[in-house]
């Protein structure tokens, strides 16, 4: 999928909101596994990135010629800040009309409004798609990540108090939302 969007931030700069290409690689890599180590809230770390550079860039360019799914930069002063995505749940009739949702921002960027934009983004390109329901699964300690899931229209529908198992401090509960689109 296309997108292309310049908003302006909280603190007067400017974010391009566009779709991740395949000469995004290294950048989209890089910011992965920042904003990997920069939280406890997101399904892995850095060191288990499963993409190099290569494959990242390929990754991208599937995206990118996609008719349904989209991974989607948010890019400051020319250097990727943000992550957002959607991904069809799977392609068998009974769940085609359900994507996932994933956002990551790096923390320096936190509370300029890029993951509302990206996340409202990523929303809009779900129901161009065709998509029904948007679902992701948010950490029950994010507060901000869930008050911003509820704003947007998000409604849990279920817990799974062991759904993460962190380093830093055991189990996580994990909280399953959707959005009916």
């Amino acid at each position: 999928m296309k997108y292309n969007q310049i908003i302006i931030l909280k603190n007067g700069m400017e974010c391009c909101l566009r779709d991740g290409t395949e000469s995004d690689g290294q950048a989209v890599f890089d910011n992965f596994n920042l904003t990997h180590g920069q939280t406890d809230y997101l399904l892995s770390y850095p060191d288990e990135n499963s993409f190099d550079v290569i494959q990242e860039s390929q990754f991208l360019k599937r995206k990118s010629e996609s008719d349904n799914e989209i991974e989607m930069v948010a890019v400051v002063d020319d250097v990727v800040v943000g992550i957002a995505g959607i991904g069809a749940i799977g392609t068998k009739y009974k769940v085609r009309h359900r994507a996932e949702f994933g956002i990551s921002v790096a923390k320096e960027y936190w509370g300029l409004g890029i993951g509302k934009a990206l996340m409202t983004a990523c929303i809009e390109c779900a129901r161009a798609a065709g998509y029904i329901q948007l679902e992701l699964n948010v950490v029950s300690e994010n507060i901000r990540a869930i008050s911003m899931y509820q704003k947007a229209g998000f409604a849990e529908y279920g817990r799974n108090p062991k759904g993460f198992q962190s380093r830093i401090s055991g189990f996580q509960e994990v909280i399953y939302m959707r959005l009916e689109l």
